[in-house]
């Protein structure tokens, strides 16, 4: 059960939001370097447009997608993540906030994950000072993890954990895979056979980019996903606890009870048969 639902036209921006932050991952298979006048226009036209619809989704959200107590536990949780980052990022690949990603999607709904993604990542950047042109490719990498988990599918107690500590060193993978995409046609040789190449078929530019991946990321991403798998399988049930309590207590949704007024009541009594 979603603990934070989000409501219809919330729901419609964050699906928005998440096709173009898509579109701007996959831009090197549709749009070649140099026509916009600069190589580098793309990934910085698309960049200053993931900022201004990360903001647009924060202030849908914030002005009633989710109540006051959601926004409380999504404040709480995206500082536990930025203080956890800087326990882990730069050695070998350990990430140390994917996990909270993870879970809190599972238990707070695909709409909060998303949005904690994001917020997560801009905390954590701030405190790091790692704010850069990169950044925005890092908060939607990080909302996708924290959005697809929310759509993992319902399974018994105890398939649960290994199905979210699967899908953690999944989305380890998946994160490096993502951001990759931002840089790949600037970061390589021309003449590398792993190199992007403008106007190849989409199944060479794929190949090209699969072995791009391979070559300069894998072990990198493995740390990421063994970490995160790992604390998944090792603190998940007591963390899913924690949060299904908290969902529990702040009554996210309450129930909504319809009874009839005394008065309505009396005057039906005493009306005529």
């Amino acid at each position: 059960m979603t603990a934070v639902r989000i409501p219809g036209r919330a729901r419609v921006v964050v699906a928005l939001a998440a096709f173009i932050g898509l579109v701007a991952f996959t831009w090197p298979f549709v749009v070649a370097p140099g026509k916009f006048g600069s190589n580098y226009a793309p990934p910085l036209i698309f960049g200053a447009l993931l900022v201004l619809v990360l903001a647009v989704v924060v202030a849908e959200i914030a002005a009633g997608g989710i109540d006051a107590k959601a926004l409380a536990m999504l404040g709480v949780l995206s500082a536990v993540n930025a203080g956890l980052r800087p326990l882990g990022a730069g050695t070998a690949g350990v990430e140390t906030v994917f996990f909270v990603l993870v879970l809190a999607g599972r238990v707070f709904g695909p709409g909060f994950g998303f949005t904690l993604g994001c917020t997560s990542l801009f905390a954590s950047a701030l405190l790091t000072g790692g704010v850069g042109p990169w950044m925005p490719y890092q908060m939607f990498g990080c909302a996708f993890v924290g959005m697809l988990a929310g759509l993992l599918p319902k399974a018994p107690r105890r398939w649960e954990v290994p199905m979210l500590a699967g899908y953690g060193a999944f989305s380890g993978y998946l994160f490096g895979f993502l951001l990759n995409l931002s840089f790949w046609p600037f970061s390589t040789d021309p003449n590398s056979s792993i190199a992007y190449l403008p106007g190849l078929p989409f199944t060479e530019q794929w190949h090209r980019y699969l072995l791009f991946d391979l070559a300069t990321s894998l072990g990198w991403d493995t740390g990421r996903a063994v970490t995160t798998f790992t604390a998944v399988l090792v603190v998940g049930p007591a963390v899913l606890t924690v949060f299904r309590r908290a969902a529990r207590r702040a009554n996210f949704e309450p129930a909504v009870r319809f009874e009839a007024a005394d008065g309505l009541n009396s005057t039906t009594a005493g009306s005529p048969g």
